[in-house]
Formats: structure tokens, C-alpha cells, sequence
């Protein structure tokens, strides 16, 4: 399988665990990763918080440019995904909006790929079957609860991803590599976004809410597909509320026995590597 590939820049600076790990299992599981050309940042937040005809130009011109590969588009980020979505879903309904940022980018939008999470890639394409034989270390004693937030699912007729009231798919990738997933019900619950910066008490109680209700649902981990989730959890929560947070592809690259599936862990504010050393994980 082949798609374009955009890390958005999350990926390349504060989210780059994610980035190094979605490429070590897409190497794994035959997914072959075609970087989006002269890419440029999608404009969340700070864009679609300023000026809407920019917020949607600047994702346009990231879709023309994976157009031109003519390969759905693997968008790893979840406000990336979001923008890239919402720009999709208003070029496609407003036709005066799509001529005016087509002057703007200087270049035709076709809307002809499909824009793609990689959790969605690995559930429906690959499949849970071609996962489950690619682990060689199922993650016993690991009890994740799985964490969406908000950009994935919201507004569903935007986003179009999954069961938005209680999406599934990434429970049962857990369950496949060897964990022993939590139910909860905050798995679409927000933790503050980008308010961590001007708002940061808000965030640190919407963040430790988070992290009760987790250990409520008796689990002891967190896992995620958004940098902006996995920044906020990983770095707000009080002293006592914290507990260890994991991207998703960085569990299943451990579940696979990917060399250097570890070497990510070290850059996470909150260790994760005393549990895994507990579990015998590592």
C-alpha cells in the first residue's frame, strides 16, 4: 500500500515520537510513505482562531500539492486532520469559496483524494488479522484507555471518522497487539487544546479529570493519536495526577519488536519506562 504522507509540523518538532514510530510500523506493515511535497503547516491554531479564508487556504494548498500524487493522503495529526477536513468539507459545498482560494494558492482543487488517519488506515486496510501476526511481544499487564479528544471526531459531519459518540477502532488495535484495554467514557473529552498556553489552570483541570477517570477505569496508561493530546496529558497534569502517556504507534511498534521501538520513550516528559520495565515490556 502506498500514500502521501503529511507530518504536519507537530511531527517534526514537539510530536516527532509520533513521526518516528508511525514510520517504523508503516515500514512493518508494507505501508509505503510518499512525503507531501514543499508541505507547509496546516494553520491550526492559530489560523482558523484569525482569519477563515486563510485557515482554509492553507490546507487547500496542502491538498493540491498531495493531488499531485494522486494517493489518498495519511494525515497523522489530529488538528491536521481536522483542518485538512473542514477545508475539504467547505471547498466542496461552497463553490464562490473554492474560486476565491484557488486565486489564492494559484492552483486548481480537484478534491479527488481521500484524507486519511493512520488509525483508520491500519483498522480498514491493513486489517486487525495482518496486525495481529506481526506481534511477536503482545503487551501483557498494559491497561490502556484509549483517548481521541476532540479534532478526530468533531463536528462529525466534518470529520466523518468513525463512531463519534464512542469510537471503537482504536480499542480493538490495542486488544490485538496484547493489551488489556478500559473502557471509559472520556475517550472524546477535551483537554484544553491549545488554551495549555494563555489558559494553563483550565487546562490543568480539565487534564486531571482526564487522568482520574482513568485510573477510576483501572487503568494504568494513557493512549493517543493527536501531539496536541499527548503534549497536554503528558506535560499538565498535577503531581499525583499523572500517569504514562503513549502515542498509539509507539505500543504497536513495541508489540511488533521494531528496533529502537523503545527509543522514543525517552523523550516523554512523563517517563513511561518504569511501568513497561515493570510489565517486562522493556
Amino acid at each position: 500500500m502506498k500514500v502521501s504522507y503529511y507530518p504536519g509540523c507537530s511531527l517534526h518538532a514537539t510530536g516527532k515520537e509520533y513521526d518516528q514510530s508511525m514510520k517504523a510500523v508503516s515500514r512493518a506493515l508494507d505501508i509505503e510513505l510518499k512525503e507531501v511535497d514543499d508541505w507547509c503547516c496546516c494553520g491550526a491554531s492559530s489560523a482558523h482562531s484569525t482569519n477563515f479564508d486563510l485557515s482554509i487556504a492553507l490546507s487547500a494548498r496542502n491538498l493540491v500539492l498531495a493531488e499531485k500524487d494522486a494517493m489518498d493522503v495519511m494525515v497523522p495529526c489530529a488538528a491536521c486532520y481536522n483542518r485538512f477536513k473542514t477545508a475539504e468539507h467547505h471547498l466542496k459545498a461552497d463553490k464562490d469559496l473554492k474560486s476565491k482560494i484557488e486565486g489564492v494558492i494559484g492552483a486548481k482543487y480537484q478534491g479527488g483524494i481521500a484524507i486519511r488517519n493512520p488509525i483508520d488506515i491500519l483498522f480498514n486496510d491493513i486489517g486487525i488479522d495482518t496486525l495481529a501476526k506481526k506481534v511477536t511481544k503482545p503487551l501483557a499487564g498494559l491497561k490502556p484507555v484509549s483517548y481521541y479528544g476532540c479534532l478526530l471526531l468533531r463536528p462529525p459531519e466534518v470529520c466523518q471518522f468513525e463512531n463519534y459518540e464512542n469510537p471503537y477502532m482504536m480499542d480493538k488495535i490495542m486488544k490485538t497487539i496484547g493489551a488489556d484495554v478500559k473502557m471509559w467514557s472520556y475517550k472524546t473529552d477535551c483537554c484544553g487544546g491549545s488554551l495549555a498556553i494563555s489558559k494553563t489552570s483550565i487546562v490543568v483541570d480539565m487534564c486531571d479529570k482526564l487522568m482520574r477517570a482513568a485510573r477510576e477505569a483501572d487503568a494504568n496508561c494513557v493512549v493517543t493519536a493527536c501531539p496536541l493530546c499527548m503534549a497536554n496529558l503528558d506535560m499538565r497534569p498535577s503531581e499525583g495526577n499523572k500517569m504514562p502517556v503513549f502515542y498509539f504507534t509507539e505500543l504497536i511498534s513495541l508489540a511488533m519488536g521494531l528496533p529502537g521501538s523503545a527509543d522514543t520513550l525517552k523523550s516523554h516528559i512523563f517517563d513511561p519506562r518504569p511501568l513497561l520495565q515493570q510489565l517486562g515490556l522493556i
